[in-house]
């Protein structure tokens, strides 16, 4: 019966209340359920304006941290459950370093919401030596637009896309996302708003004539693809079926491919859109330019990230410090 009585008389309690009593007392005690949380932090993170490709990583890794540790309820989260959750992971040092950043963010937000008191995470560590990616050689980046086929759609594609990156610089994502609105053909620059960069600030890039005309091509291309396709978009960079690049989580694209296609095909070492980002500053240095300058070209948070990208050698260093003496 569901109205039963514990105990007779006026002071009894239905059962019923006394479980809820015990279920309420039971979650007070093991704090928040970890699956409420999580989707918590991720509407805030939403709600912030963070990108769905990095809610998307962040609730991935979590999820493994979680999975693995078989969590129900934040404050089973120990420094213990981390460094377990780091042992079982057979990749490389600097593959746990992301995930390990990936969690003390999320950590971070349970913190700031109350859910967990101590920041017991903070001092963990891991240690990875930098690896220094070396920046595309000028002479192979004039060989590649010599060898790219032009005479079709996707080569000139590709051809104007080696050409910006090489040119301003841009992530091979922002190139995914550049839309016609960006480019001002008057003043020969790029308009870059904050949807199209990482650091979401607003960047002006000038251009060749020579690119500019060669984007103009390119869009006239692109006009004709979409008719064929009917395909509604205003991107400058699209595939073959006159669709939008950037369509996966992943920052790889069709023109990504292609890079790595194109470096097998023709023999070319370090042909990639991180290659060609690196030849731009690396060129902007050798012609005069300061740290400062090609830190805000790149867009990049500090100048130390600028220092670490242009992999100065010794010798470059005090050639350069000598001038200053």
């Amino acid at each position: 019966m569901s109205n039963r009585k514990r105990k007779h008389g006026i002071f009894s309690v239905a059962d019923e209340a006394v479980e809820m009593i015990q279920t309420k007392e039971q979650e007070e005690y093991k704090g928040k359920p970890i699956a409420e949380a999580l989707d918590t932090i991720f509407n805030q993170m939403r709600v912030a304006g963070n990108r769905p490709r990095t809610i998307d990583s962040y609730e991935y890794i979590f999820k493994q941290f979680v999975e693995i540790n078989d969590i129900k309820y934040v404050k089973e989260i120990n420094i213990d459950s981390i460094y377990n959750y780091l042992g079982s992971l057979n990749v490389s040092q600097r593959t746990k370093l992301i995930r390990l950043k990936s969690t003390k963010a999320v950590l971070s937000k349970f913190h700031n919401n109350g859910w967990l008191k101590e920041r017991f995470w903070s001092n963990i560590q891991i240690k990875v030596d930098k690896e220094v990616k070396k920046g595309a050689k000028e002479t192979d980046i004039d060989r590649l637009l010599q060898l790219i086929d032009k005479t079709t759609f996707i080569g000139f594609r590709d051809a104007c896309a080696v050409k910006l990156m090489y040119e301003t610089g841009i992530r091979i994502r922002t190139l995914g996302e550049l839309r016609e609105r960006h480019i001002d053909f008057e003043n020969l620059c790029l308009n870059l708003d904050g949807s199209t960069l990482k650091n979401h600030k607003f960047l002006k890039l000038p251009i060749t004539k020579e690119l500019a005309d060669m984007l103009k091509m390119l869009l006239r291309l692109n006009g004709g693809i979409r008719e064929y396709y009917q395909t509604d978009n205003r991107n400058v960079f699209i595939t073959q079926n006159g669709t939008p690049m950037n369509t996966s989580k992943s920052s790889n694209n069709a023109i990504s491919k292609q890079l790595s296609k194109y470096a097998k095909r023709f023999g070319l070492e370090n042909i990639n859109a991180h290659a060609i980002r690196r030849a731009y500053a690396k060129n902007l240095h050798d012609n005069g330019a300061s740290v400062a300058l090609i830190s805000k070209a790149l867009g990049h948070s500090s100048l130390a990230v600028t220092t670490f990208y242009l992999d100065l050698d010794v010798e470059e260093v005090a050639k350069d410090l000598r001038e200053f003496l």
